[in-house]
């Protein structure tokens, strides 16, 4: 939300646990975030997991980024 309010784009990179807390934070608060779901859970995931996850979601996060540029 910082980074948006200074004009910076940005998003949040949030596994699928956490869903309800960030449409609960988001109504709190009254913002809107770029916010990009993994699966759940995280920590126990192996380096090539982690790999293909981050492969899996760099382009639509790419395209969050840039897409209040483009408009």
């Amino acid at each position: 939300m910082n980074f948006d309010s200074r004009g910076v784009p940005g998003i949040s990179v949030v596994t699928t646990g956490f869903t309800e807390a960030v449409e609960t934070q988001s109504k709190a608060l009254g913002f809107e975030p770029g916010v990009l779901y993994v699966p759940h859970p995280i920590q126990n995931r192996t380096r090539e997991e982690l790999q293909k996850i981050a492969d899996d979601i760099i382009e639509p996060a790419l395209k969050m980024l840039t897409a209040s540029q483009e408009a």
